[in-house]
């Protein structure tokens, strides 16, 4: 590539104040990306996948949540939709639970875990999807049964806080 080449970015993770230890510099906003490809390379690439041309950020994860079906979940045997953890967030704080859903976005190998939201098809904007932290790998739209620890106001640092959170959780996908 050189200067002026129009590029796509995929899967752009905005990292507000980031600081970075080995050029002692603080930046406004960095992005971390899965890829940096020429324009022409990245349509030409979702050409032949069938597919139009990705969108990035929010805007991302809007669609492919849009994108996959959560018609037909059933809520798991003694476990909760992804609305009631959010509703009842304060008192499962620390305790194991159980959660049945359909994958809407996976991200491997992000500080040592992999990354899962999961929607079930309750809850409104804000309710609706639960971030889960395991070391399973999944696809998006996997229906899969989760049982992880509740935990609530975890701050990441970097502008990534989460007011609910299932850490460390055991996936099964069905």
């Amino acid at each position: 590539m050189k200067v002026g080449d129009e590029v796509v970015v995929q899967n752009p993770m905005p990292m507000p104040g980031y600081h970075s230890k080995t050029l002692d510099r603080t930046f406004e906003m960095l992005y971390f990306a899965t890829a940096i490809l020429p324009a022409d390379q990245a349509a030409a690439a979702t050409a032949a996948a069938g597919a139009e041309t990705p969108p990035t950020g929010a805007a991302s994860r809007n669609r492919a949540a849009a994108q996959v079906d959560l018609s037909g979940i059933q809520k798991a045997e003694g476990g909760h939709t992804v609305e009631e953890l959010f509703a009842k967030k304060a008192d499962l704080a620390g305790k194991e639970v159980v959660v049945r859903g359909r994958v809407v976005k996976f991200n491997a190998g992000i500080m040592g875990r992999n990354w899962i939201h999961l929607r079930d098809g309750t809850g409104a904007e804000g309710t609706n999807d639960l971030t889960v932290t395991t070391q399973a790998q999944v696809g998006v739209g996997d229906t899969v049964l989760v049982r992880g620890k509740v935990v609530t106001d975890k701050d990441f640092g970097f502008g990534y806080r989460y007011a609910l959170l299932l850490e460390d959780a055991q996936v099964t996908k069905e």
